[in-house]
């Protein structure tokens, strides 16, 4: 495969992926569906305010896929230099995904803020519990409010997780990538 067309292969699903991280990062203001925990204060899980999903594997993957995209095009990067360039934006798009990765991975550790019972005030009951609640259904109940946080929570969380994870293989591939095409062409006629 020439690394111009791998580059296509790569940067189509990284568009996907970064949708996909910044929707769920969004979706995650509104637990619940519902505006008035982002209103209060301190009734969103803090993780959510880090935007890891919307920076990290939005923004910072949206950028170099623009780029990557386009040392596939016959007339604009498909050249040395632009896949120069692409190993440089691909590292952008490293660091985008570890940082979305990092904020998902601590927000599924840290679980939700919520109202619950055992103290009945807002917090993060399952904050000291290394990512346990997951396992533990049973107390997944000790979250009044909002209603469902938990299964909200984990699976956005998790999409996020996994899209971080599919984002940093697809951005360190995309490296090698470059550095090939940098080093042996695009394939294309003009070098």
């Amino acid at each position: 495969m020439c690394t111009g067309a791998c580059s296509k292969f790569i940067a189509i699903p990284l568009y996907i992926l970064a949708l996909v991280s910044m929707i769920c990062n969004i979706i995650l203001f509104f637990p619940d569906f519902d505006t008035k925990y982002a209103a209060a204060e301190g009734q969103i899980t803090e993780e959510v305010k880090y935007m890891g999903g919307f920076i990290g594997g939005g923004l910072m993957i949206l950028v170099p896929a623009i780029h990557i995209h386009l040392t596939s095009a016959k007339n604009c990067c498909a050249n040395r230099c632009g896949m120069f360039l692409s190993i440089g934006f691909a590292a952008a798009g490293v660091l985008g995904a570890v940082y979305s990765l990092s904020t998902a991975a601590l927000g599924l550790s840290n679980g939700p803020t919520c109202f619950w019972k055992p103290t009945q005030q807002w917090g993060t009951p399952f904050a000291n519990s290394s990512g346990n609640y997951l396992f533990e259904k049973d107390q997944w109940a000790w979250c009044e409010e909002p209603k469902n946080v938990v299964e909200f929570n984990v699976g956005l969380f998790s999409t996020l997780l996994a899209a971080a994870c599919l984002e940093l293989a697809l951005c360190a591939i995309q490296m090698v990538n470059g550095l090939f095409g940098c080093i042996c062409g695009t394939c294309g006629k003009e070098q």
